[in-house]
């Protein structure tokens, strides 16, 4: 309840600060119109040779500045107290954040539980191990399998080049001469076409070709 009517107390304690002020203010300009006025008095004295109205104006005069000089100690009092409501009020509205800071941790801790939460996260970071060890088999097979196909690609790849390097070019069981006889007389090409079955069978059972 206290924390609740505070800040009504501050404002209302500035308020009255803040009249005090003003009417120490007046009081002061009042103060010194009359000191101007005694300062007058106290030559036009002197001037017509009154000594004893001039010592009485004088004390009056002394005692006018004191009460002046008063003025400005209670105003600069004033001014003191007016800052540290000021301050108040700023320290009150930070502790109020502060406690309100502090009643949101405690209902977010008390839905909190610590042991859920870390399950929580242990089952999350198990799934995830999980996923990965899931999606690098997937990447493994796959990389198996084309890679294989690439390795059957590039062996027969392998395997016409040879044959084309000997000359030699396969379609079912029939076998033809190397194309480069094909420029030479027909007497070599006649020659060429008299390979024996069984030479080109060795010569592919050599190249490992069945």
């Amino acid at each position: 309840a206290i924390n609740i009517f505070f800040p009504d107390i501050i404002k209302e304690q500035n308020r009255e600060l803040r009249g005090t002020q003003r009417a120490i203010s007046r009081d002061r300009a009042a103060l010194e119109k009359q000191e101007k006025q005694l300062e007058l008095e106290i030559k036009k004295m002197a001037k017509t040779g009154n000594k004893e109205a001039c010592k009485v104006l004088a004390k009056q005069l002394v005692q006018l500045r004191k009460q002046k000089n008063r003025t400005y100690a209670v105003s600069s009092k004033v001014t003191s107290m007016s800052t540290q409501t000021k301050v108040m009020n700023s320290q009150m509205k930070m502790a109020g954040a502060m406690s309100a800071t502090a009643k949101t941790m405690q209902a977010v801790n008390k839905k909190m539980d610590p042991q859920k939460t870390l399950q929580t996260m242990q089952n999350f970071q198990k799934e995830n191990m999980k996923m990965e060890m899931t999606e690098e088999m997937i990447n493994d097979t796959l990389d198996d399998i084309f890679d294989a196909s690439d390795e059957e690609e590039e062996s027969q790849d392998i395997v016409n080049q040879v044959l084309d390097e000997i000359g030699i070019e396969i379609s079912g069981k029939m076998a033809k001469a190397p194309s480069a006889a094909r420029g030479l007389p027909s007497a070599s090409a006649s020659s060429a076409a008299t390979i024996s079955d069984e030479e080109i069978e060795r010569q592919l059972k050599a190249l490992g070709v069945d």
